[in-house]
């Protein structure tokens, strides 16, 4: 187990090294670096990002980054965040306790006290409180996922060993080639979970079970050839169910196949038009 993370660590730090060499900070963009929104300076850090020709307070945007709950940073994460800063929104990117050094609940409890940073700091750096998005990929997917379950449902917010911030409204969310089901899939997730109670920890984290009608409306993405392609089936049918709002897109076809996290890579065309795509479906619900 010790050496998959590890091996996980190395070779998809090497793949996105490649994927962004050359990218710099664009010049429209003014940056904030390295915010400590925790007790730990490195892993419980964030970056805010804001296009420098828009004054004022923006909607905002937070970023759970994926990466099997073992590997990612806002460092990996910092030019797909810029990208979404471009289209007239401040981002936050941010660093959570990763695993197994620091199991569940570590991500989604950093990822509470990151929420109630921006709300404590929405005055000093632009943040309209009353548009507050999120957006995650793979699974940074499921976790947002189940963070907005925490902000809309009690009971499922009860078993958690922390309060959501007063005030906290999601405008909504994006899922972008996620994992929603986490029953069956103690292997998969086997570094995630604490040693102990982890089929009853499983079913906690079974995102559509915790989905209820104030659930966030929602921009659902995948891609042909993203290996996740079939996760959002029983997600999107409990929004049918309980009539949540959402937006579902599958991008890539026989010609032009797309592949896990593709919106990521900003040198591709389908990317920037997932992401316009994405940031529109905020804007409409301003």
């Amino acid at each position: 187990m010790a050496e998959n993370y590890l091996v996980i660590r190395k070779e998809w730090a090497e793949s996105d090294a490649r994927r962004d060499a050359g990218l710099t900070t664009p010049p429209q963009i003014e940056r904030f670096d390295s915010l400590v929104y925790g007790a730990d300076p490195v892993w419980q850090s964030l970056d805010v990002y804001r296009p420098r020709a828009q004054a004022g307070k923006l909607p905002v945007i937070v970023s759970f980054h994926g990466g099997a709950w073992v590997y990612g940073s806002k460092e990996v994460y910092q030019y797909y965040c810029m990208d979404l800063a471009l289209r007239g929104f401040a981002v936050v990117n941010y660093n959570y306790r990763l695993a197994p050094e620091n199991r569940f609940p570590a991500a989604l409890a950093d990822t509470n006290s990151v929420f109630a940073w921006v709300l404590d700091h929405a005055e000093e750096y632009g943040f309209d409180t009353d548009a507050v998005f999120a957006v995650g990929d793979s699974a940074g997917a499921m976790g947002i996922a189940q963070y907005a379950c925490i902000v809309t449902n009690p009971a499922y917010a009860a078993a958690y060993p922390f309060a959501v911030p007063a005030g906290l409204r999601l405008r909504g969310i994006a899922l972008n080639c996620g994992i929603y089901q986490a029953i069956g899939r103690g292997a998969e997730l086997a570094d995630y979970l604490p040693e102990q109670n982890s089929e009853e920890v499983l079913r906690l984290l079974h995102g559509p079970h915790h989905v209820t009608a104030d659930f966030p409306p929602s921009y659902v993405m995948t891609s042909n050839r993203d290996f996740l392609h079939a996760e959002p089936v029983h997600l999107l049918e409990k929004f049918d169910q309980l009539g949540v709002p959402y937006r579902y897109r599958m991008y890539g076809d026989a010609e032009h196949p797309l592949w896990h996290v593709f919106h990521c890579d900003l040198r591709l065309d389908a990317a920037k038009q997932a992401n316009d795509d994405e940031c529109a479906f905020f804007r409409s619900l301003l």
